[in-house]
């Protein structure tokens, strides 16, 4: 037996962020992690008596937090000219994380090459080494959300960055949408750096290029969809598997629901909740 606590992220309620902290206490949540790029809950948006407010509303349901997220989009940081403004945000939004009481924030970078020789590597790596380093200064973690490489190539990256101020966000349903990658084996690969989970689950249609998926360069062919996200359980991720291989590194941290389709999430997010507490039972 094991037990892993669980999170909501509250955003995938597609309601007012205090409607939606309460929605997850409803379906039995213990945590939550809310987005804080944009809108009431970014830094800058953010005041004392607001960040005091949303401490409060958590705690008064019951709930802490177990991340924020803080993926700014447009390629991660694989555009150089961008990366001043993108790392100082991200240092903010770190602040705020642990101000709010979480040590972690998830991020998606863009995707890490397999080549090492390649120029975003060595981009991705220098924008990386200054997060790590503020990371560090304050005892937190920017965790990086798995799926755009796969789980080797990601390691060998953070193993350059000797660090663990980044870190990993491990989402199992994007490695078996995007990049076809084991699950289960990408926990024993980035054992060392994984520091949050999304519980999600996904099935992949047919293989694309991941830097098509991340629109890092463009598809010429119109295709479908290559990958389709479904309810937990539903999907291609081995959750007795994948939940033991946590277990087995020791994970302590959250299983964090992440809902980003379907037209009943709050549904979708009880059913989820109470598949992962059989799934632990």
């Amino acid at each position: 037996m094991f037990k892993f606590p669980i999170g909501v992220i509250v955003d995938s309620f597609r309601l007012d962020i205090p409607s939606a902290v309460k929605k997850a206490a409803e379906v039995g949540a213990e945590g939550i992690q809310v987005y804080s790029t944009s809108g009431d809950m970014a830094p800058e948006n953010m005041d004392a008596a607001k960040r005091r407010d949303f401490v409060n509303l958590v705690a008064d349901n019951g709930l802490v937090i177990s991340a924020l997220c803080g993926d700014l989009g447009s390629g991660g940081f694989s555009i150089p000219e961008n990366n001043p403004s993108k790392i100082e945000k991200s240092k903010r939004i770190l602040d705020l994380g642990k101000e709010l009481g979480t040590d972690v924030v998830t991020t998606h970078i863009g995707v890490v090459p397999e080549d090492k020789n390649h120029d975003r590597y060595k981009i991705l790596q220098e924008a990386c080494a200054e997060l790590a380093e503020y990371a560090d200064s304050v005892e937190a973690h920017f965790a990086i959300e798995t799926g755009p490489e796969t789980s080797a190539v990601l390691k060998d990256f953070l193993d350059s960055l000797n660090s663990r101020g980044v870190a990993v966000n491990m989402d199992p349903a994007n490695l078996v949408m995007v990049t076809g990658d084991d699950p289960v084996q990408a926990v024993y690969n980035l054992r060392d750096y994984i520091v949050h989970t999304h519980a999600k689950d996904g099935v992949q249609l047919f293989a694309q290029d991941p830097e098509i998926v991340y629109g890092m360069k463009k598809s010429v062919i119109v295709t479908d969809k290559a990958f389709e996200e479904v309810p937990l359980g539903e999907g291609q991720v081995d959750w007795p598997k994948y939940l033991a291989a946590l277990k087995d590194i020791d994970f302590e941290g959250f299983l964090t629901i992440e809902r980003e389709v379907g037209d009943n999430p709050e549904k979708d997010i009880r059913n989820a909740v109470e598949f992962l507490k059989k799934m632990m039972a």
